[in-house]
């Protein structure tokens, strides 16, 4: 191991058994992060205290930065989170304002609810007219549609629905391969290196998160209409690409994170 690397900060990449967990790790071990892959909260590193007398390392560093990656279903993904515990980690991490990485569905899980149970139910039970019917009553009956297990919960870190494409028949779903983004908060530096538009990424996904705050939309992409492509919050980021699959500028993504952890 480099002195480089050796002096990079560490990253914890969050393993719940599901998902693109060795892309996304081996994608950040290229941008010259220290990857740590964790299954429970404990396993994360707390700032040590100072020891007179005795040299620091890096494995003596805390934590500096949560990835959380991932694709599937999101029932079956907070379900993993809740099991471990990650759940509340990932909340209180958040509301420290410490770096951390949402990637699809991470980005997804991150909302009060998904549409995925109410479409499953709708469509088994009056196809796509009575799954749109039903989805318009989400805003309105979010908390009771959870309560009838209709709308799958998320963590609810930012208030907003995770909701299915409903596009012409000429629009595939799910919205899968390169497609080109507008980046909202062009000083993020999470964006440092990219042009403001014009920057493709790698999509994967039948669902797309609309957030209650505009304010939290770092970029958008159009597939039939506009969607919110990633958030930013403080030092908390969330992309619905792929980073790991965008090549030279998914890494860059990567990058700037893992730049962003490095500071103090």
């Amino acid at each position: 191991m480099s002195e480089g690397k050796k002096s990079a900060p560490e990253l914890a990449v969050i393993d719940y058994g599901m998902g693109n967990l060795r892309s996304v790790a081996k994608a950040l071990e290229a941008v010259g992060a220290r990857v740590r892959v964790v299954t429970r909260p404990e396993e994360l590193r707390a700032a040590r205290e100072a020891t007179v007398g005795v040299t620091r390392n890096a494995d003596d560093a805390a934590t500096a930065g949560l990835v959380l990656p991932g694709v599937g279903a999101l029932a079956d993904c907070i379900s993993a989170l809740r099991a471990s515990g990650f759940d509340q980690k990932i909340r209180e991490w958040i509301a420290a304002d410490r770096p951390f990485l949402g990637v699809c569905l991470g980005m997804q899980a991150l909302f009060e609810s998904s549409e995925e149970g109410l479409a499953e139910s709708a469509f088994l039970h009056g196809g796509a007219i009575a799954g749109e019917a039903a989805a318009s009553a989400v805003g309105a009956n979010g908390e009771a549609l959870i309560e009838e297990n209709l709308l799958t919960p998320g963590l609810g870190v930012f208030p907003g629905t995770v909701r299915r494409f409903r596009l012409p028949p000429d629009y595939k779903v799910p919205h899968m391969g390169w497609n080109t983004v507008r980046f909202t908060q062009p000083n993020s530096p999470l964006l440092e290196g990219l042009e403001t538009e014009g920057e493709a990424f790698y999509f994967v996904h039948s669902y797309y998160c609309a957030p209650s705050d505009r304010s939290l939309v770092l970029a958008e992409c159009d597939y039939g209409g506009a969607f919110t492509a990633a958030i930013a919050r403080g030092n908390c980021y969330a992309t619905q690409f792929h980073p790991e699959k965008s090549q030279a500028r998914g890494l860059q993504i990567y990058r700037n994170f893992l730049n962003l952890c490095a500071k103090p």
